[in-house]
């Protein structure tokens, strides 16, 4: 007997935890994305009840998110891997990146992994983007609502012989409406445009060699305060109002080789620049602030006598550059933070593991520290597990930045 062909077929959830992994990492699907009309990262948090994004005010628009009961400035937000918007780009940072680019979100609570640095505090936040080999050839997604903002969107990619490809994405949001649906004379939203555009490239020769690189670019121009208020009316006292202007460019790449014989050693180098220039204006008060970062993260990945001992070690760099315009004060400050980790991953078995990691850093304006982490996995029965993590986190408050709501208010600072 012939019998018919048989087609199996898998679904995975929308939302899973690894139940595998020592570090409890949500990881939040493209499936998930499309329960809620989101157009950018802030509002991919919209179905998701481990994150709350609420506006720190409404006449800049900016959001915020809350991990653990603290504000998102604790929480460390990554693009595969590499710096997202931090800085100076912290308030209006979930503004910039488009739902319809994101594949996923890998979302951890509590101290994570010393690899990816020392800043994360209450959990962190990886977003990772549509790759150029797998995802759609053309992909164009328009969003109109009630209020009359309007988000257009393009993804291209694009497969060149058998080792490169790339990807194009493009993503233009507007609103010119000045809504005031409670009618107080007060735009309910900040208008204007926002542009933001990625080319990335990756050539794989499928014999360990893998490399990325690409550019991005954003270019955001918001204005605020009172429906009768404009431009031209600019620090002056006829109405009030409030002006954005920001202009972001980054580049990154990165190398990595994983040995053809020893399939779990590897080493890998990540790079990235970006340069943020923020132009505004709150009434009769200027804030311009500009930031300009380097870093560098160089990993090997190992293991000792058997796959049950991992380990990860390397070096990484990073240097930032501020300077602020506060009024008639100037700001300026400059971080160079050189620094070693090394992280060991033990298995005993499917039901136990620990990720214990160290690392040590050499800020030049706060001197030495070090960052111990260690986390927790053990699974007693089939389908309960229990985790434990423990650790510690250090950043740079920026003043101006992290409270900009309380630039549009008149209070004395």
């Amino acid at each position: 007997h012939q019998l018919n062909t048989i087609t199996v077929t898998a679904r995975r959830k929308s939302m899973f935890v690894n139940t595998s992994s020592a570090f409890r990492t949500a990881t939040i699907t493209s499936k998930e994305l499309m329960k809620a009309a989101c157009c950018n990262l802030s509002e991919s948090f919209e179905t998701n009840p481990s994150v709350d994004v609420s506006y720190s005010d409404a006449v800049t628009g900016s959001k915020q998110i809350q991990l653990l009961g603290l504000s998102g400035n604790y929480t460390q937000l990554t693009v595969e891997n590499l710096p997202g918007p931090r800085g100076i780009a912290t308030p209006l940072g979930l503004n910039s990146i488009a739902g319809p680019w994101i594949e996923s979100i890998q979302l951890s609570k509590g101290t994570g992994s010393v690899v990816n640095g020392f800043e994360s505090i209450a959990g962190q936040i990886n977003v990772e983007l549509k790759k150029p080999e797998n995802t759609d050839r053309l992909y164009a997604n328009g969003y109109v609502n009630s209020m009359g903002r309007s988000d257009l969107n393009l993804n291209l990619s694009q497969q060149i012989g058998s080792k490169w490809s790339t990807g194009l994405l493009l993503h233009d949001n507007f609103l010119y409406s000045k809504p005031d649906f409670n009618k107080d004379g007060f735009r309910d939203l900040p208008t204007g445009n926002l542009f933001s555009a990625i080319n990335r490239w990756k050539y794989d020769d499928s014999k360990g060699w893998m490399v990325q690189f690409g550019i991005k670019v954003l270019a955001d121009d918001r204005t605020g305060g009172e429906i009768a208020y404009n431009k031209e009316d600019k620090f002056s006292t006829d109405h009030y109002g409030m002006g954005i202007k920001t202009n972001r460019y980054e580049g990154f790449a990165k190398v990595g080789y994983v040995f053809p014989e020893k399939k779990y050693k590897s080493i890998g180098l990540q790079l990235s620049a970006f340069d943020h220039k923020q132009d505004a204006y709150f009434g009769l008060t200027p804030y311009d602030a500009e930031q300009t970062n380097f870093y560098s993260n160089l990993i090997f990945q190992s293991i000792i006598g058997n796959t049950s001992h991992k380990y990860r070690t390397g070096l990484s760099f990073s240097a930032d550059r501020y300077h602020e315009l506060y009024q008639t004060q100037v700001f300026k400050r400059n971080e160079v933070v050189p620094g070693a980790f090394f992280e060991y991953t033990y298995t005993m078995n499917e039901k136990f593991n620990v990720v214990g990691g160290i690392r040590a850093d050499h800020n030049n304006l706060y001197g030495w520290f070090a960052t111990p982490r260690l986390n927790l996995r053990y699974e007693p029965v089939a389908g309960t597990t229990i985790r434990a993590s423990g650790g510690r986190g250090q950043r740079t408050a920026n003043i101006f930045s992290e409270n900009m709501g309380g630039l549009v208010s008149a209070r004395t600072i």
